[in-house]
This record gives structure tokens, C-alpha cells and sequence, in this order.
């Protein structure tokens, strides 16, 4: 089994989100500060660099207003 940050699931997850926080009309550093963290924390996840937890990535999804259950839901269609 391929380590799940080289998946397509996660690379569509990276993705979504970083759309989501455009379609939201916030800046990295925008949702940075809103989560009391580095504006490199929202670069690297947002790049697939750097995992998010299941609480961090419910965080993040509140922030940039995503719907982190349809998300989920969507990743769960692709193989």
C-alpha cells in the first residue's frame, strides 16, 4: 500500500482545499492567522507536503467555509 500523500485522494484533497480557500476570497496568510499558525503550515498541506489531522483539517475546513463531510463523501468515490 502507497503511503496515502501520493494517492490521487490526497492530491484531490490538497487540491479542494486550496480552492476552497480562493472561492472564500482568503490568502494563505488570511487563514493562517485565523488558525494561530505559520502562513507555511497552510502552504505545505495546501502542497501536500504536510499531513493534517483529522481536528486540524476540521479546523481548516471551517475557516475557508468547505463542507468537509461532501469533501469526504467525494474522496471516498475515487479508487
Amino acid at each position: 500500500m502507497e503511503k496515502s500523500i501520493y494517492t490521487t485522494r490526497y492530491t484531490t484533497l490538497c487540491m479542494r482545499m486550496r480552492e476552497a480557500r480562493r472561492a472564500a476570497g482568503l490568502t494563505q496568510v488570511q487563514v493562517a492567522k485565523q488558525l494561530e499558525r505559520p502562513q507555511s503550515f497552510v502552504a505545505k498541506y495546501e502542497a501536500g507536503e504536510r499531513r493534517l489531522d483529522v481536528i486540524e483539517f476540521l479546523d481548516v475546513a471551517k475557516v475557508i467555509k468547505l463542507d468537509a463531510i461532501e469533501l469526504i463523501a467525494n474522496l471516498q468515490k475515487i479508487a
